[in-house]
């Protein structure tokens, strides 16, 4: 059996990532499809994906393309349709913002799509960017846009299979597109370590990008003047960093960390802070309770399938600072939760059963 693998771009390295990773353990000899790779931007991951059988479109050629891949963007079914998967008997796509499961795959192979989210940009949900603020990109958007939008839904209909990584994902699958699709939960790996009893500071640990609200964290831990460490990068990083004023220096911002660094950060939070927006998943709540840490998290997306309310967290339900603050000081007052049940809840979540499920979806679509 003869599987190719496709992957948006590796740009940088996040949740969409980790199951790319995930599905090239279960086939490492499947040679990864995508339309570039900026391997700076994959930080210390880098190493790890050099070893892989990687194969770039043509618009990797192009000057700058890191950095300006969002104006292009019109491009992707140019870019998806160049490649030739014969000889191929399944075709497995790892999809979402730049929809490489607009690939063309020819009978008798079957292309299953394993969808992050259809893209934000297109159906109204936040966006890394504001790029609506200048009316020339607004328009240039808009009509951009549309047309991306018919594409989409074009070739979401070419699909053979979907697998959703959340019943938020699923739900978004049957609005937008019609179709009916599985739900396979992202691996997230278990620790083997748990957090301390001296637990010093909150955590975030995310890209940093609109939709995320970081800025909520980093105003309710000023106002509680309680210490907060953020991790990760990302386009909002120059406003975060303004946000941080010098009378609150108990406040890190230690961008992107190895995977070596991230235990002790996990094992020595009170809870980890997850202000995000429509996540579809959110693999870093599941990753956080697999330590026994606590999550406070926006009422909002995935994690509402994840985090159990006053087992393993706690919600807030407006995206404003008092409703955070509240949110922590509940969470920290709540005696029902405890460690060994967010690691108990985060054991649901293992690669092991991902792997499982996976190899089963593809066994059974074949014979």
């Amino acid at each position: 059996m003869k599987i190719a693998l496709v992957h948006d771009f590796l740009k940088e390295y996040g949740g969409a990532e980790r199951v790319l990773e995930a599905l090239h353990d279960i086939w490492p000899d499947a040679p990864v499809y995508t339309s570039f790779v900026d391997w700076k931007g994959l930080g210390p991951h880098a190493d790890r994906l050099k070893k892989w059988n990687i194969k770039e479109s043509w618009i990797s050629r192009f000057p700058f393309i890191t950095a300006y891949i969002s104006p292009f963007r019109f491009l992707a079914p140019l870019i998806w349709r160049s490649f030739n998967f014969s000889g191929f008997d399944v075709v497995i796509s790892s999809s979402s913002w730049f929809m490489p499961k607009g690939v063309t795959v020819h009978p008798p192979a079957v292309h299953i799509c394993y969808l992050h989210t259809p893209p934000r940009y297109l159906y109204g949900y936040q966006t890394a960017r504001d790029w609506q603020k200048y009316w020339p990109i607004r328009l240039y958007g808009s009509v951009v846009n549309h047309w991306l939008r018919l594409y989409d839904f074009e070739s979401s209909q070419a699909v053979h299979y979907f697998i959703a990584n959340s019943e938020e994902t699923k739900r978004r699958i049957t609005k937008f597109y019609r179709r009916d699709s599985v739900v396979v939960y992202p691996p997230v790996e278990m620790s083997k370590q748990s957090r301390g009893a001296g637990s010093r500071y909150y955590l975030v640990v995310s890209r940093l990008a609109r939709a995320k609200h970081i800025d909520l964290a980093i105003e309710a831990c000023q106002k509680m003047n309680v210490p907060l460490v953020i991790v990760g990068k990302g386009a909002d990083d120059g406003r975060l960093q303004k946000l941080i004023t010098k009378s609150h220096a108990n406040i890190s911002m230690l961008g992107e960390v190895s995977d070596e660094e991230l235990p002790s950060l996990y094992t020595n939070a009170k809870a980890l802070l997850f202000p995000a927006e429509d996540e579809e998943f959110g693999i870093v709540p599941v990753e956080a309770m697999g330590y026994g840490v606590p999550v406070v998290a926006y009422r909002s997306g995935g994690v509402t399938e994840t985090v159990v309310e006053g087992k393993t967290g706690v919600f807030f339900d407006e995206l404003t600072v008092p409703s955070l603050v509240d949110a922590i000081e509940k969470c920290s007052r709540t005696k029902s939760i405890t460690k060994e049940a967010c690691m108990k809840q985060a054991a649901n979540f293992s690669p092991d059963h991902f792997k499982k499920s996976i190899e089963k979806m593809v066994k059974t679509v074949l014979y």
